[in-house]
């Protein structure tokens, strides 16, 4: 059944929207043809509206993307402690790819959605560049420390996250506490 909307800019978002339930269902197994069903469209339709499938999935990944962005630049503007605002920033982004596992696979493991994935980089881009920013007013370091600082932590925690989602290796919590130990000197001051 096809539903009738004003302009092509809604039929848009209401196509978005089926697709964002069956990559919440289906993470990277997600297909042209199931999310086709799921809008009760045939896939030409679905290809008019993204040109094709690569135009889609980065479409998803924006939304996506953006959505984290926003909630990341909140807990990093929370707190008022430099540490509290490490603790909230990555306890956002592991509760983020937690409630919504399947959109992270998705967007950061599937071959399927590998045109999806420049997205990710230019987020991931912008986040350690909005870090980078705070660390050099924070503390006054030289931009290529705070860049340096910024894209590590970023890679950091993802990759911890990656070994989270895919192990249970630790609760959230245990994972927040351990990354914001080691951002702020625990390997550096344990006895050897």
């Amino acid at each position: 059944m096809t539903i009738p909307l004003p302009d092509r800019a809604a039929r848009r978002e209401v196509l978005l929207d089926a697709a964002d339930r069956i990559v919440r269902r289906d993470g990277p197994a997600a297909s042209m043809a199931t999310i086709a069903a799921e809008a009760g469209i045939s896939k030409p339709i679905l290809y008019r509206h993204f040109g094709d499938k690569s135009g889609l999935y980065a479409a998803l990944a924006e939304r996506y993307t953006a959505r984290l962005l926003a909630d990341l630049q909140a807990a990093l503007r929370s707190g008022s402690t430099r540490r509290g605002r490490v603790e909230r920033t990555i306890e956002a982004y592991l509760s983020a790819i937690e409630e919504e596992p399947q959109v992270y696979r998705f967007l950061v493991h599937s071959d399927e959605a590998a045109p999806a994935q420049s997205q990710v980089r230019s987020f991931t881009r912008r986040l350690s560049a909005l870090l980078a920013e705070g660390i050099a007013t924070e503390i006054d370091a030289s931009p290529a420390r705070a860049a340096a600082w910024g894209h590590g932590i970023v890679g950091m925690v993802q990759s911890a996250g990656d070994w989270w989602l895919e192990t249970g290796g630790a609760t959230r919590a245990e994972l927040v506490h351990e990354l914001t130990e080691l951002l702020f000197g625990a390997y550096g001051t344990s006895p050897s």
